[in-house]
Order: C-alpha cells, then sequence, then structure tokens
C-alpha cells in the first residue's frame, strides 16, 4: 500500500517574521515624519510668509465730510405750552415741554408736587395758566387789560364791543396737569408777534417739582411745530371770542372738546365732536371758530414729520364758566 505524506504548511520562522514587523514600522513611521514634516512646512509659509513679501499699497481715501443736524428738538410727543413772547429765555437744559419760545422752568413757591410744573396758588381748575390777564383785542395799540373774573360768556363780556378777544386752543393739545379737560374759557392762542391780541388768563393752583425759584414757567423749547401750534390757537381763539360775544344770549354753560387733523395745506378735516356738556348752540360756536380759522400751510420741515393725515388736534376745549 502505497503511503502518502500529508504535509500542512508550517508558518514562517520567527526570525522571517520579526524582519516584517520592522519593516512595516519602518514605513509607517517615515509615513508619518513626511506627513509632520508638510505640515511645519506648511505653518511656517503661512505665518512668516508675509515677512519677506512686498507690501500691498494701501489706497488713498477721499476725505469724507458728514453732516450731522445739531438744530435742538423736544422730546418726542411733548406736549404744548404757550410762551408769551415778552418771555423768552435761552434753550433749556431739560425740554420738558414743546412751546412756540424758550421758556426756562421756575417756581414762585418751594416744590410741592411730582408734576413738572412750577409751584404756585391759585384757582383750582380745568386747565393751566400761570398768570392772570385781562384778554386784548387783536388791533393796533390795544394792550392787555388788567386781570378780572371770566364772565360768563368766557372773558368776551368784558370786552369792548369791537372785538372780543379769542379763546384759544391750542394749550388744550396736551393735558398737562393730567386733569380730564384742558378748556378754553381763557383758551385762546398768543398772537403773533405783531398783534396785540391775548386771551384772558387766570392763575391755576398748581403743585410741581420746579425748585428753581422765579416768576413761575416750565421747560419748554421753541420749535417749528410749538410755532404752527400758536398760530392754530391763535386763529381759532380769536374767531370763538367773537362767535361767543355774538351768540352769548344762546350758549349755555358748559364744556365742549374737539377732535380734528389739519392737513399740509392747512385745510381742517375730519372735525368732530367728543364732548358736550352745553348746547347746540354752543357747539355750532366751537365748530364754526375751527372751521372758519385762515390756517396757513404747514412749514415743510413740520409737515414732513407729522403722519400722511397731517396734525392731529385731539382734545381741543372751550369753557363757559358761570359768573364767580
Amino acid at each position: 500500500m502505497t503511503t502518502a505524506d500529508i504535509m500542512f504548511a508550517q508558518p514562517g520562522n520567527p526570525e522571517s517574521l520579526r524582519d516584517h514587523e520592522y519593516e512595516t514600522r519602518t514605513v509607517l513611521l517615515a509615513l508619518l515624519a513626511a506627513i509632520l514634516l508638510h505640515l511645519l512646512v506648511a505653518f511656517f509659509l503661512a505665518a512668516f510668509g508675509g515677512v519677506f513679501s512686498p507690501a500691498t499699497p494701501v489706497e488713498d481715501k477721499p476725505s469724507e465730510l458728514t453732516f450731522m443736524d445739531l438744530a435742538p428738538t423736544a422730546p418726542k410727543n411733548s406736549a404744548f405750552v404757550e410762551t408769551d413772547e415778552s418771555k423768552k429765555a435761552p434753550e433749556p437744559k431739560e425740554k420738558t415741554f414743546e412751546s412756540n419760545a424758550n421758556s426756562i422752568g421756575a417756581s414762585e413757591l418751594a416744590a410741592a408736587g411730582e408734576l413738572p410744573l412750577p409751584s404756585q396758588t391759585g384757582k383750582d381748575q380745568p386747565f393751566m395758566d400761570l398768570e392772570t390777564h385781562q384778554h386784548s383785542l387783536d388791533a393796533k395799540g390795544a394792550q392787555p387789560q388788567p386781570s378780572a373774573a371770566p364772565q360768563e360768556s368766557p372773558n368776551p363780556s368784558t370786552a369792548p364791543q369791537t372785538q372780543p378777544a379769542p379763546v384759544t386752543a391750542a394749550e388744550q393739545f396736551a393735558m398737562l396737569t393730567q386733569r380730564p379737560a384742558q378748556t378754553r374759557e381763557t383758551s385762546a392762542a398768543t398772537s403773533q408777534p405783531q398783534s396785540a391780541y391775548r386771551r384772558l388768563k387766570q392763575r391755576t393752583h398748581i403743585a410741581g417739582n420746579i425748585t428753581n425759584r422765579g416768576i413761575s414757567s416750565v421747560n419748554a423749547l421753541g420749535t417749528p411745530l410749538g410755532r404752527y401750534q400758536k398760530i392754530v390757537a391763535d386763529s381759532i381763539g380769536s374767531r370763538w371770542y367773537a362767535f361767543v360775544e355774538q351768540k352769548q344770549d344762546l350758549v349755555n354753560i358748559g364744556t365742549l372738546r374737539l377732535r380734528f387733523y389739519i392737513d399740509r395745506s392747512g385745510r381742517v378735516k375730519e372735525l368732530k365732536v367728543t364732548e358736550n356738556s352745553s348746547n347746540e348752540a354752543f357747539a355750532n360756536v366751537c365748530v364754526q371758530s375751527v372751521l372758519e380759522a385762515h390756517l396757513p400751510p404747514i412749514p415743510d420741515d413740520v409737515a414732513n414729520t407729522l403722519p400722511p393725515e397731517g396734525l392731529e388736534v385731539d382734545g381741543l376745549g372751550f369753557i363757559i364758566f358761570p359768573n364767580r
């Protein structure tokens, strides 16, 4: 019987295995060393490559001139306060209110409240007056009259027959003392510089927080909008006095408030009566005063800051008090 040897493959000898492993490690180490060398070269080129490169010339840029509007501005949505042209002052540091002229706050009495107003004695009434004087007519040579109590037909009854002074409504644009109504028993806008017209005023009792001592006044900044508001008040107020004088036997004691817009051309739009505790005759007088006021166009610098519908006049108030 023929025998065959069955031979199994035998692993290589130990020395050949060690040589193979050595060669493999050598190749791997050489590969790692090459990678590290390339990384080092790339790093040095990135870090120091710019040292030997010529500097990139910097382009000369032309000088720029920027215009900045440094004109003083009143806080947005600040209330309007009328300032007598004879009491103009330098620009105040605190611009609490908007007005037709600058005014620096002062108080005749020590601070006694929280509102940004002076403290003074006077009557409790739903509008704010810092002084007392009789109205004068919008005519050459007319001078303010001594103070007098308002008549049943708000001051007009004490005016000469020629033409009673108006009770304007510009101050009604904002509720300065947070009272329910800013009214115009004596509420006629101050006249323009060339006019002697003045509305009737009676000092209001006020407890404010102004500490600077002096004749009662507020911190107000004269602005184009404030000057236009004064013109509006003067126009409406002068007519209101005249109409009340003509119809004083028909109108009743009471308060009326209006809301409307003035467009860029000076036209009154969307006029509405929002409150009336008097009668229909008084309502007609007040509405007529607004509709027949000759309002100039709103200046472009003012109109450009207003919404598309124009200047809103909300809460314009007129009052007739009983004799007192």
